[in-house]
This record gives structure tokens, C-alpha cells and sequence, in this order.
């Protein structure tokens, strides 16, 4: 795990590598304390014999909800991804420059994004998941969001699940975040009407005042959630895209209108407890003729041409903004990540390692 930061790569030179660790699986609401900041460190080349990895600089890392069941022991087959090795690194979405190559689709000097280990260096040997970064005249860390994972989310869930059609009403839950901010913008671009629910005033805020959406409420604020979507939507709800699961799920069901759809994208009202909650109002889906489908975004990479034939133009436009909410340093990963269960993120939540 290891690399230089340019030039020629040394067999013998060894550099200091500072890694997050998770110390042992977790239950219920995870803490920093769990995650520990250790450095190392690593020489600066590939293994000898290596024919298909990469070596890598971390320039930015990506905290995203799903990482929460990683740091959960589950049996192989249980979740549709691994749990993370204790003792070990933990890994997620980054963007990377490579530092020294045994594969022929990357070469030292490129820029990529895809997953990497929570770390100031790493081999990555399942180059299978990294996309090379060909457009530059953005900012890099967008590759951990708008341009990367959760932008392919947001296009995947919303255009090939949901099938938008001009004039249709869309409900989005934590409408703020890396995913939903995403998902109201293309809603607009595509003549929807589009509300959004949020946990603080500010981004309430954020999504009416920055990305356009035609309401906006606090659903801490909302003792009757049922009220308050039919408050925003008197005639119901065409599209959900829902990322919290729980009381919101059970809320939206009876306001949805007849042939709805909803994109199960996360539940992350679910992700700490110990027991999920129960949802009550399913006989919605019978009566009102609803489909509803979960989605996993890496069966739908081969899109990512198409995605961002869409969304360059519409960035460099202005059509489309994104909101991030960056902290500095490896030793600030794990309150990063930590933080997303609390809320404390305002958009997309993005540790800066280094700037090249």
C-alpha cells in the first residue's frame, strides 16, 4: 500500500502512511472511537510479479451511508457488499492519481475515481471499478459525488427507475445529501414539480433557495408527516426517491397517486437500530397499483458515458449546482463519516487527503 508522488518510483523508497483503521465491528449507532487514525509506513512500488494493479495517491475521499452496514459483521451474501475487514483500512469511493502501473489501462500520472482504501496510499488490485478522469476543468472532488457514485445514483434511480414524464410530481427524502440534491435538479430539468425533506432550517434552505426545488420542509419539525405531504402534494405523489425508509416510507404510501413509482435508493433512518422498524401502509402498493424497486448503481456503470454527456454540459452551464461540505485531513475521517447519521453534513461530505 504504498506510492511516490511523482517521478520515477523507487524499488527501495518507503514513505509514511497514515491509514484509518476500523479497530472492531459495530452495533447500533457507530462513533468515532470505533474508527482509529494510525500511521505507517509502506514502500513505494508495486509488489514484484504485480500484473494488474494500480498504485495510487488518495487525493479525496468520499463518506457515504452505505458504509455504515460495512462496519456490521454480516454473513457473506447478507448485503450487497462486504463487510469491511476489522484491524484493517477501511474502503470506499475516492479519486486517486496513480503513481505506478501494472495495468495497461492506466498509466502513471492518471487521475481516477473508484474505490480505494481509506489511506494516503493504496494498491488497488480490482481495477474493474475505477474510471479514468478525462475531464479536468471541474473541480476533482466532484468525482467523489456529482460525477462519481452518487451522481450515477441520482441518474440511475430517477430516469431509468422512475421513468419521469413532464409534469409529474416527485417527493424526495434527505433531499440535501450527496444523492437527493441531485435527484430534485434532474426532477426540474425534466418539467417536474419537486419537493424535498430535510432536518435543518439551512437546508430546507438550501433546497429551495440553491437547487431549485418548488418546496421544502423540516421533517423534524412536522409532528403528522402524512399532513405535511398532503400539505405539498394535494394530488399525490407520482415519484418517490427514498433514501430514509421508516415512518417517511410509511407516510408516503397512501399519498402516492395511482401507477407511482418508487426508487428505493437507501433507508438511513434503518442503519443504527437494532431492530427495524415495521412498515405498515404496504397494502398501498396493491390498491394503488405502485411499483417499487430497489436499485444497486454498479449495474448501471455502463451508462456513465451517457450520464455525463448529460450532466458536463449541464454543470458548466449552470443548470446544475452542487453543494459540498469538505473537512481536511485523514484525522478528520472518522467524524466526517460519523457525522452522517447525526446530520451534521451540509451536501456532499468529502475528506480532502491531499492536493496532489
Amino acid at each position: 500500500m504504498a506510492a511516490s508522488t511523482g517521478g520515477g518510483v523507487g524499488a527501495e523508497d518507503v514513505v509514511r502512511n497514515k491509514q484509518v483503521i476500523l479497530r472492531d465491528y459495530v452495533s447500533g449507532f457507530p462513533k468515532e472511537s470505533d474508527m482509529q487514525v494510525t500511521t505507517g509506513t509502506t514502500k513505494l512500488n508495486l509488489p514484484e510479479g504485480s500484473t494488474a494493479g494500480v498504485l495510487v495517491k488518495n487525493l479525496y475521499l468520499s463518506c457515504d451511508p452505505y458504509m455504515r452496514s460495512r462496519m456490521t459483521k454480516r454473513d457473506p451474501g447478507a448485503s450487497y457488499v462486504d463487510s469491511f475487514n476489522a484491524g484493517s483500512p477501511i474502503t470506499g469511493y475516492g479519486v486517486a492519481k496513480v503513481l505506478e502501473s501494472a495495468n495497461p489501462k492506466f498509466k502513471q500520472g492518471d487521475l481516477v475515481w473508484g474505490m480505494t482504501g481509506w489511506e494516503e496510499y493504496s494498491i488497488i488490485t480490482a481495477t474493474d471499478s475505477l474510471f479514468k478522469i478525462h475531464n479536468t476543468d471541474v473541480p476533482l472532488s466532484y468525482y467523489t459525488g456529482i460525477l462519481g457514485m452518487p451522481g450515477m445514483t441520482a441518474y440511475a434511480g430517477f430516469y431509468e427507475v422512475c421513468s419521469p414524464k413532464k409534469g409529474e410530481t416527485v417527493y424526495v427524502s434527505a433531499a440535501s445529501g450527496a444523492v437527493g440534491q441531485l435527484v430534485g435538479q434532474f426532477a426540474k430539468l425534466s418539467g417536474c414539480y419537486v419537493v424535498g425533506s430535510a432536518g435543518t432550517k439551512e437546508k430546507v434552505d438550501l433546497l429551495k433557495k440553491k437547487f431549485g426545488f418548488d418546496g421544502a420542509f423540516n421533517y423534524k419539525e412536522e409532528p403528522d408527516l402524512d399532513a405535511a405531504l398532503k400539505r405539498f402534494f394535494p394530488e399525490g405523489i407520482d415519484i418517490y426517491f427514498e433514501n430514509v425508509g421508516g415512518k417517511m416510507l410509511d407516510a408516503v404510501l397512501p399519498n402516492m397517486r395511482v401507477h407511482g413509482r418508487i426508487a428505493v435508493c437507501g433507508m438511513i433512518s434503518q442503519y443504527n437500530l437494532e431492530q427495524p422498524e415495521g412498515v405498515h401502509n404496504l397494502m398501498y402498493l396493491i390498491i394503488k397499483q405502485i411499483r417499487m424497486e430497489g436499485f444497486l448503481v454498479f449495474n448501471y456503470y455502463h451508462l456513465y458515458g451517457k450520464f455525463l454527456e448529460m450532466v458536463l454540459p449541464a454543470i458548466k452551464e449552470g443548470k446544475i449546482t452542487y453543494v459540498e461540505d469538505v473537512v481536511e485531513g485523514l484525522e478528520s475521517a472518522p467524524a466526517a463519516l460519523i457525522g452522517l447519521f447525526a446530520g451534521r453534513n451540509v451536501g456532499k461530505q468529502v475528506v480532502l487527503v491531499s492536493r496532489e
